[in-house]
C-alpha cells in the first residue's frame, strides 16, 4: 500500500481483486467504482450509511481518506474478457464520484471506460464532476459501440444550499456547461435532481430554475428523487441541518421518524411537479448529432466489406478551375 496526503485528504493506493460488483434491486445488475470514498463529502450522501454499517467513519471524517484501486483497469479487462460476460449495463459511479479530484491524477475512470468501450459494453455514468469533458473522445467512441449515457447530479442551483450540502463539489452551473459539451458531441446526457431537500430545494421556483437551465443546455431528460436517510447518513445530515437550518430540524425529525424514505404523500407531489416542468419546458432528446452503436459485424461480414472496399477503383476528383471574370 502507498498513500499520500493532499489538501487534508489521504490517498491510499491499493490493488483490488474485483472490479464489477453485482447489484440487486436496481435497474442495472452491475456497478463499477474506481475509488472508495469521495472527496465531495456531500452531507446527504447515502454511502455514509454503508460506512456506518461497516464500522468505518461516516461523519466529517468520511471523504478524508480515498482508496485508489490502482489495478482496476487490468482487473476489469479480465472480467470483460470472460466467456460468461453478457455485455450487461454497467453503472459507473454509484458509490463514489468517478470524476472526483483524484481522477485528475490517476485517470482510472478514463482507463476503465476504454476497457468497457473495447468490450462493447453499455454503461451509464453518474457524476457531479465537470472533469468528464476531458473524456469526451472516449465517450464518443464508446457511444458508437454500445449504449452510453451520462447523468449529471444537479439537485439545485441555489448557491447557499449547494455550498452547505455539497462542500467538495464543483458549482452546479459548471456541471451544466459540461453537460452541454457532451450533448454537442452527440453523447446522451441528462440531469438528475437528487436529492431534493424538503423545505429547502423543493421550492417551486428553485425546481423550475434547474429544469429551465437543463433545457437551455440541451439535457436529454430530467428526473427527480427526494432525500432518504438511513442510519449513518441520518446522523450526519441532521447534525449539519441543526447547524445550518435549525428551524427545519423539528420538521425533518417528524418526517423521517422511524423511516428512511419520505411518505408518498410528501414525495409524489414533488416528483409530479418536476414531470410537469419537464413537459412545460420541452426537455427531450434534441441532439443534433446522435451517436448510436454501429452494429457489430461478424467475421464473414468483415471479410466481405474489406473485399468490396478493395475492389473499388478510386475516381480522381476534377481539377478546380480558376474563376472566370463573370464569377469573380
Amino acid at each position: 500500500m502507498f498513500y499520500y496526503a493532499s489538501m487534508a485528504i489521504e490517498y491510499r493506493e491499493e490493488p483490488c481483486k474485483v472490479g464489477l460488483n453485482r447489484v440487486k434491486g436496481m435497474p442495472f445488475r452491475w456497478s463499477l467504482n474506481p475509488y472508495t470514498g469521495c472527496a465531495h463529502r456531500c452531507t446527504f450522501c447515502f454511502v455514509r450509511a454503508f460506512e456506518a454499517r461497516a464500522d468505518r467513519p461516516f461523519d466529517d471524517r468520511y471523504g478524508r481518506s480515498i482508496r485508489v484501486k490502482v489495478n482496476l483497469p487490468e482487473v476489469l479487462r479480465r472480467e470483460l474478457a470472460r466467456r460468461s460476460w453478457k455485455r450487461e449495463l454497467v453503472a459507473v459511479g454509484t458509490a463514489t464520484d468517478p470524476y472526483q479530484p483524484a481522477e485528475g491524477r490517476y485517470r482510472l475512470t478514463r482507463r476503465c471506460l476504454i476497457e468497457l468501450t473495447e468490450a462493447r459494453t453499455p454503461f451509464h455514468l453518474i457524476t457531479r464532476g465537470p472533469m468528464i469533458v476531458r473524456d469526451i473522445d472516449v465517450l464518443a467512441d464508446a457511444a458508437r459501440r454500445a449504449d452510453v449515457s451520462v447523468t449529471f447530479s444537479v439537485p439545485t442551483l441555489d448557491p447557499e444550499i449547494w455550498r452547505r450540502t455539497e462542500p467538495g463539489t464543483a458549482p452546479p452551473r459548471q456541471r451544466l456547461r459540461a453537460l452541454r459539451q457532451l450533448v454537442d458531441a452527440g453523447v446522451k446526457a441528462g440531469v438528475g435532481m437528487a436529492p431534493i431537500l424538503p423545505g429547502l430545494s423543493d421550492r417551486p421556483d428553485l425546481l423550475e430554475d434547474v429544469v429551465r437551465e437543463a433545457r437551455a443546455v440541451g439535457a436529454t431528460g430530467v428526473w427527480a428523487n427526494l432525500l432518504y436517510l438511513r442510519p449513518g447518513t441520518r446522523e450526519h445530515f441532521m447534525a449539519n441541518l441543526a447547524r445550518d437550518w435549525p428551524e427545519l430540524l423539528t420538521r425533518y425529525q417528524a418526517m423521517y421518524e422511524g423511516r428512511a424514505y419520505l411518505s408518498k404523500a410528501v414525495a409524489e407531489p414533488v416528483r409530479r411537479h418536476v414531470t410537469r416542468l419537464q413537459e412545460r419546458h420541452g426537455v427531450a432528446d434534441r441532439r443534433r448529432v446522435r451517436l448510436e452503436p454501429i452494429p457489430e459485424l461478424e467475421p464473414l461480414q468483415l471479410q466481405l466489406v474489406d473485399a468490396a472496399a478493395a475492389s473499388v477503383t478510386a475516381v480522381p476528383e476534377p481539377a478546380i478551375q480558376p474563376p472566370t471574370a463573370a464569377h469573380a
